[in-house]
């Protein structure tokens, strides 16, 4: 069986005993070497993508917890005092000679277990330093032998409180950190150790266990060193689950002691030895306890295990192997024909842009505007709103009204309103439309600036491959949208000049002008009528006022009848329009709101199609060739197809993991649906 690159620590493999069987419980045992298998599969590509199925042995320091694990593998791989096995360690078997191999040892095989201590006890130093340091990489360590069943093992560092050593002041919660990230995993079989000398009520394999499975649906419970209970005490209670019941059982252990472990006590001499103390202190329960009943009870447990699980990893790596077989097609195949590829992402860049404009692309965007329908709410939404709220008279008093009609009529007092006063108004007002209409062209810019981080994040995955050739085409773009950008706003500009050089008061939507002019017309007709009327008035009374002088003498002070100095009095900054002045403001407020709702109509309508024809329109139609004229050339094919080393790791990564996800596929399809019941 194969374990997991990830997984920190030693993990032990044992065989199993070639047994005569009923038919299903051979059925069910090949699940294990199949998920041994499916273990390998990963491994060689050094990716922990599935979680399978396998039992993780918590316990705290010196519980015992590894003198379980090597009465189940029926060798010794650790000897010595204090603390031990501080990288986790992973085991499983297979039916064969006796003999074990390491990960990281490639193509070496131990036959010599005293080598395999060795080498645990180098490896461990080797990563976690030589006094009692932790490290949650994992040593991978296989044994074979037909003494064992067949079983995987994840050994972890056992639970302490106090750091010794160079462990660090955190080491308690580092420990419980990697005991929990392994035992959180839904498919793994907990095996927590507990000594029989101590209160169970304390123990923190048991307590971490309940953390993650409540239930207790994947929790085995070990007592070790039931031959190390003060006298005249026992651990019958706590074996029958009266303390703490556990739901898979509960079952206790005899280890081998230090001086077994000194004189090289055989693992025989020892089992023997644990069966003839079961059956004094615990009779009636020696069938049920011990390491040999241990194996079978965790080989079963593992087996109905893989088969609650298997359906799920069926769909997992049914799943996985669609989604790396697309992550692979985005990268694309090693570049062979240089010229052929760079056209090839050219032309599909290009086509990819125009149709992002058009509307028409495979990619579109539900979150926000963009290409074409952006343009259009910039030229409607935007730039339309925009003019629609500029006040024909905004920033035009009836004093600056009033003053642009005398500064018209020069010295003479104005008899009627000049037209020149509309003109002058006017053009201030029409000459604030040149502002948003330029505004209308950056953003249209900028909207097409943007297409380009769209097309290269969306609609063409292979630019990515090549960095160079990416910002390239970036570049060439950019240089085609700056190139056009004063063309199209120099001709937004002879917009608004074009109506600044020519007041036509004779446009046909000019119908105020009409109005105007015979309500002009009517006044004047009405002024002279009133001045004759005025004149004879004044005739007359002048004519009576000169006969009545000749009789009287002059009395007059020799001031009186003198103009008044009016350049000693200061002239009023507002004062209120006479009746005559009210009536000029309205005539030319009237003529300037509309003609400049005239004018605004016409930039409205005309702008958005001189920034298409000037901008969109002449980059869509000039991209493609733009791109191939300064990109394709010989002495940059070469330099501009180069990949990114990112890319073509992700690739060598990617086919790897997809080869691993199909070899897996085929093993369980290998598995007939006799094992799942």
């Amino acid at each position: 069986m194969r374990c997991h690159k990830n997984v920190p620590g030693l993990r032990r493999e044992f065989a199993a005993v070639s047994v005569c069987v009923p038919f299903r419980q051979a059925e069910m045992e090949t699940l294990i070497p199949i998920i041994n298998r499916l273990q390998e599969v990963f491994l060689t590509v050094g990716a922990e993508v599935i979680h399978l199925p396998q039992i993780v042995v918590v316990g705290t320091q010196s519980s015992g917890k590894s003198s379980v694990l090597e009465s189940l593998e029926r060798k010794h791989t650790e000897n010595g005092n204090g603390t031990k096995q501080n990288s986790q360690n992973s085991y499983p078997g297979i039916k064969a000679e006796e003999w074990g191999t390491f990960l990281h040892c490639k193509n070496q095989i131990f036959t010599d277990f005293s080598e395999i201590r060795k080498e645990i006890e180098e490896e461990t130093a080797r990563m976690s330093g030589d006094n009692k340091g932790i490290s949650p990489e994992p040593i991978h360590l296989k044994i074979f032998s037909p003494h064992v069943l067949n079983l995987t093992l994840v050994d972890l560092p056992g639970i302490t409180k106090v750091p010794v050593g160079d462990q660090p002041e955190d080491i308690e919660t580092q420990v419980q950190e990697m005991i929990l990230s392994f035992i959180s995993n839904p498919n793994s079989l907990i095996l927590s150790v507990s000594p029989a000398n101590s209160d169970l009520a304390t123990c923190d394999a048991l307590k971490l266990a309940r953390e993650v499975d409540p239930d207790g649906r994947r929790t085995l419970l070990v007592v070790s060193k039931l031959d190390l209970m003060d006298a005249g005490t026992d651990a019958l209670e706590v074996l029958l689950g009266r303390v703490i019941p556990v739901r898979l059982g509960i079952i206790g252990v005899v280890n081998r002691s230090q001086h077994d472990i000194n004189t090289q006590k055989s693992v025989a001499d020892s089992a023997r030895d644990e069966q003839a103390f079961l059956q004094r202190h615990y009779p009636s329960l020696a069938s049920r306890s011990g390491s040999r009943y241990l194996a079978r009870a965790l080989s079963r447990l593992l087996m109905h295990h893989i088969r609650d699980c298997l359906p799920e990893l069926k769909t997992r790596v049914t799943v996985l192997s669609a989604q790396y077989q697309a992550r692979l097609s985005g990268y694309g195949q090693p570049v062979e024909d240089h010229s052929a590829t760079l056209l090839q992402i050219v032309t599909k860049f290009a086509s990819d842009y125009c149709s992002t404009i058009e509307g028409t692309a495979r990619h579109i965007q539900t979150s926000e505007l963009c290409g074409g329908a952006r343009i259009c709410y910039i030229f409607h939404e935007t730039f339309g709103r925009t003019l629609q709220s500029i006040d024909p008279l905004g920033g035009l008093t009836e004093m600056d009204i009033l003053t642009a009609i005398r500064n018209a009529t020069g010295p003479r007092p104005a008899l009627f309103v000049p037209e020149v006063s509309f003109e002058l108004l006017v053009k201030k007002q029409i000459k604030r439309l040149e502002e948003p209409s330029l505004r209308c062209v950056e953003l249209v810019h900028e909207e097409l600036q943007r297409i380009v981080q769209h097309c290269s994040a969306y609609s063409t995955q292979e630019l990515l491959r090549f960095p160079k050739l990416h910002d390239s085409i970036v570049e060439v773009v950019t240089g085609l949208l700056r190139k056009r950008l004063p063309i199209t706003n120099e001709m937004v500009h002879n917009l608004v000049a074009i109506e600044l050089a020519y007041i036509n008061t004779k446009h046909p939507d000019f119908t105020d002008a009409a109005q105007v002019s015979a309500s002009v017309n009517s006044q004047q007709t009405e002024t002279l009528q009133d001045a004759e009327k005025r004149w004879k008035n004044e005739k007359a009374a002048e004519e009576k006022a000169a006969g009545e002088k000749s009789k009287a003498p002059d009395f007059s002070s020799p001031t009186k009848g003198q103009a008044i100095n009016l350049l000693d009095t200061a002239v009023p900054v507002s004062r209120r329009l006479s009746a005559r002045e009210q009536r000029d403001c309205e005539v030319i407020q009237r003529l300037i709101k509309c003609y400049f709702l005239i004018v605004r109509k016409s930039i409205q309508d005309s702008v958005p199609k001189t920034v298409m024809h000037f901008l969109v329109n002449h980059v869509k139609e000039r991209l493609q060739s733009e791109l191939v004229g300064q990109l394709y050339k010989q002495a940059l094919l070469e330099e501009l197809l180069i990949e990114s080393q990112d890319t073509a790791q992700q690739r060598t990564e990617v086919a790897h993991m997809l080869e691993a996800l199909q070899k897996a596929s085929q093993i369980i399809s290998e598995i007939r649906e006799t094992h799942l019941w």
